[in-house]
C-alpha cells in the first residue's frame, strides 16, 4: 500500500486513534477565520517567515498544507509554483482575495482538501510545507504519510508546530486540556516522541529542528525524503 492511502478505518489510523473529528476541524476554523489574522498573524509571524525561507532554499514546486487565509503565501518568491490547500472554505476565501489584492500570480490553486487525503500524484512537489497544521488534524501519522508520498526524493518537508511536553506538570496540564482545544480545532499533546517514532518508519530523515516562540513550545522541523 502506498504512503498516506490509508483511510480513517485503516489498522495504522485505528490504533493512534482520533483525537479530533474531521468535520468538528473544519467547522471550528471556519469560525476563526474572521479573527484569524488579528489573533494568529502576530503570534505566529517568526514561525511563517522561518517556514517560507526554509522552503526557498529548495525552491520548485510548493505545497502548502493548511493555507489557511494565505498569511505565507507573499512570503514565497514569485517564481515559486504554489499549491495550498485548507479544510476550511472561510479561511481560502480569506485566501483567496489575498492572492488577488496583492496579485501573487506564483499561487497555482487553493482548494479545499483534507491532509489525510491529498488529491495528487507521487512525488508531485519539492517542497511540502504544514504551518501549525499537524496537531489540528484527526490522525497526524497519516497526514505526514500523506506529506511524504508526494514529495519528490530529496525534497523537504518543513514543519512548524508545536510540540507536547513529554512528561512532567505541563503533560498533565495539556492532556488536561485536551477537550477544550480539540473543541477549538487543534491538540495540545502532540510530543516529538510521536515524530520521532514517524520518522523512523518512514522514507524521511530529520535535518533540523528549531525551537520557535512563544515560549519554545513550537519548533520548526526539516525533514528530507530519501529513496525508498
Amino acid at each position: 500500500m502506498a504512503l498516506g492511502t490509508q483511510s480513517t478505518g485503516s489498522p495504522r489510523a485505528a490504533t493512534l486513534g482520533p483525537d479530533l473529528d474531521r468535520d468538528g476541524v473544519a467547522k471550528a476554523y471556519g469560525r476563526w477565520a474572521p479573527v484569524y489574522d488579528l489573533v494568529f498573524g502576530p503570534v505566529f509571524a517568526q514561525g511563517r517567515t522561518l517556514a517560507a525561507a526554509a522552503a526557498e532554499r529548495i525552491g520548485g514546486r510548493v505545497l502548502e498544507v493548511g493555507v489557511g487565509t494565505g498569511l505565507s503565501l507573499p512570503a514565497y518568491r514569485r517564481a515559486s509554483g504554489i499549491v495550498g490547500i485548507d479544510i476550511s472554505a472561510p479561511m481560502l476565501e480569506k485566501a483567496r482575495s489575498r492572492v488577488a489584492r496583492l496579485g501573487l500570480r506564483n499561487v497555482e490553486r487553493l482548494a479545499v482538501m483534507d491532509a489525510e487525503h491529498l488529491d495528487f500524484a507521487d512525488a508531485s512537489f519539492d517542497v511540502v510545507v504544514a504551518q501549525y497544521v499537524v496537531t489540528a488534524v484527526p490522525h497526524p501519522e497519516v497526514a505526514l504519510d500523506e506529506f511524504a508520498r508526494v514529495l519528490r526524493p530529496g525534497g523537504e518537508i518543513v514543519i512548524t508546530t508545536r510540540i507536547g511536553a513529554e512528561g512532567g506538570l505541563r503533560r498533565l496540564v495539556e492532556h488536561t486540556l485536551m477537550p477544550i482545544t480539540s473543541r477549538l480545532g487543534w491538540r495540545t499533546e502532540f510530543s516529538w516522541a510521536r515524530y520521532a517514532a514517524w520518522a523512523a518508519t518512514a522514507p524521511v530523515e530529520v535535518v533540523e529542528r528549531r525551537a520557535l516562540p512563544p515560549l519554545g513550545h513550537f519548533s520548526l522541523i526539516r525533514l528530507r525524503r530519501h529513496d525508498a
